[in-house]
């Protein structure tokens, strides 16, 4: 019982631990389609056993914030600010600073590991780092400054971040609050995605004719709408095409695994978009 409790106090301590650059444990990216450069890996300490082959649990907490449970027991919490919660405590929080309902500047202390998708520095947001059985990556975009902006306007640069999350064989990909097309060098970045968190507002973000190109070029395999606000979804599936199928659920969360990714292409609706 004692050698449990040490056990678990370790790996929360190491997931805890600030991310530093180091050779030993770094990895390249497994849906990386090609890069101009390989991503630079700041592995966290945290060291669990690889999941293999096991189902990833996504569920749907609300606004733009997805949980993602893993094989190995990690949780996180996308686009996090800290109203949205649902079970335990995640162990991994991303944020983008569209507007408050997307980040914290005073996340929970007891939250291990938190990823800005902005830099703090001046700089652009560099996350490419395993946490326990997941690998995390992002792409950054521009955000405009003021919600009515023109498209001339001038922008944020890598004002916001596309997370991705590699793990259990998948790759799942949450556009974050995305204001701009994506051109051949975000999608070349951003690799292959099996499932993608898409914003449907229509206006804060892109409009649904943008997003939806989007959509249709990054070719996942699951749709998961958020961020929806009023949009009527049989607007959002008109415009994504007819290549889509729709699957409405009455459960805000699902398990998936690699082997179990529908044939053909399918927007998932959980309860609560």
């Amino acid at each position: 019982m004692l050698r449990s409790i040490s056990t678990v106090f370790a790996l929360l301590g190491s997931l805890a631990a600030p991310a530093r650059g180091s050779q030993e444990g770094q990895r390249s990216s497994e849906c990386l389609a090609m890069s101009s450069a390989p991503p630079r890996a700041t592995p966290v300490a945290l060291r669990t056993a690889a999941a293999g082959i096991g189902e990833v649990a996504i569920t749907y907490a609300g606004h733009s914030t997805y949980y993602i449970d893993t094989p190995g027991g990690v949780r996180i919490a996308t686009d996090y600010n800290g109203a949205y919660t649902t079970g335990r405590l995640p162990d991994v929080i991303t944020m983008n600073r569209a507007h408050s309902t997307h980040y914290t500047l005073f996340p929970d202390p007891r939250i291990p590991l938190v990823l800005h998708g902005w830099g703090d520095d001046g700089q652009p947001a560099r996350i490419a780092q395993r946490v326990g059985d997941v690998y995390i990556r992002n792409v950054t975009t521009d955000i405009r400054r003021y919600f009515g902006d023109g498209p001339n306007a001038e922008m944020i640069r890598d004002g916001n971040s596309i997370f991705i999350f590699e793990v259990a064989g998948l790759c799942i990909g949450h556009l974050g609050h995305l204001h701009h097309k994506l051109d051949e060098s975000h999608l070349a970045a951003i690799g292959r995605l099996d499932i993608v968190m898409v914003p449907i507002d229509g206006t804060y973000t892109m409009s649904l004719d943008g997003v939806s190109e989007i959509t249709r070029r990054l070719r996942a395999s699951v749709v998961l709408p958020m961020h929806r606000f009023m949009t009527p979804l049989d607007e959002f599936m008109r415009r994504i095409g007819q290549d889509f199928a729709i699957d409405v659920r009455p459960e805000r969360s699902f398990g998936i695994s690699r082997e179990s990714l529908p044939g053909t292409p399918t927007v998932i609706i959980l309860d609560g978009v």
